[in-house]
């Protein structure tokens, strides 16, 4: 199953696809917090 001469660190297969999963569930939250409240992401930290 797992190889060891994989790299621990950096850009590996494995780092790479819970980082794509992470970013898409931010943006899945982004946009329905937009839905909820009404504001832009921008708008509700006090940036715009």
């Amino acid at each position: 199953m797992s190889d060891s001469t994989e790299p621990k660190f950096g850009f590996n297969t494995f780092a790479e696809t819970w980082n794509g999963r992470l970013a898409m569930l931010g943006f899945v939250i982004g946009l329905a917090t937009e839905l909820l409240t009404g504001q832009g992401i921008l708008s509700q930290i006090g940036l715009l």
